[in-house]
């Protein structure tokens, strides 16, 4: 039972996954219908457009339809773990220096004209 179940929801993952180029996919099934019956650009034909106008229609109302789906999500109300949203506003804060007296020595030195590679020597 619970393989069924799990079946059936990579089945609906998949679907939803592959929404987005649905139209994509059918144009390539329906490509000949498309381009005699559907194509809106057909009275012009130096345009050879075989269909790819109605393409792009559709895309175009799937991105619509897409975005008008989405809930919009106001992040301040969902705060992430016990972790409060901070707000910060720049115009009340001071510029303040400071100077440290950290000193850094590069003792490191390595030369590249003492490393001579040779390869192994095989003797017969």
């Amino acid at each position: 039972m619970r393989t069924i179940w799990a079946h059936i929801f990579i089945l609906l993952y998949v679907t939803a996954m592959l929404r987005p180029i649905m139209p994509l996919a059918n144009y390539l099934v329906n490509q000949d219908y498309i381009a005699e019956f559907l194509c809106i650009n057909k009275d012009k034909p130096e345009l050879e457009c075989n269909g790819k106008c109605y393409l792009k229609k559709q895309l175009k109302e799937a991105s619509e339809e897409k975005e008008k789906n989405l809930p919009a999500i106001a992040m301040e109300e969902y705060p992430i773990g016990i972790m409060m949203f901070i707000t910060f506003d720049a115009s009340q804060t001071t510029e303040t220096t400071t100077t440290s007296n950290f000193q850094y020595t590069n003792s490191y030195k390595f030369s590249y004209l003492n490393l001579v590679f040779h390869p192994p020597a095989f003797t017969s």
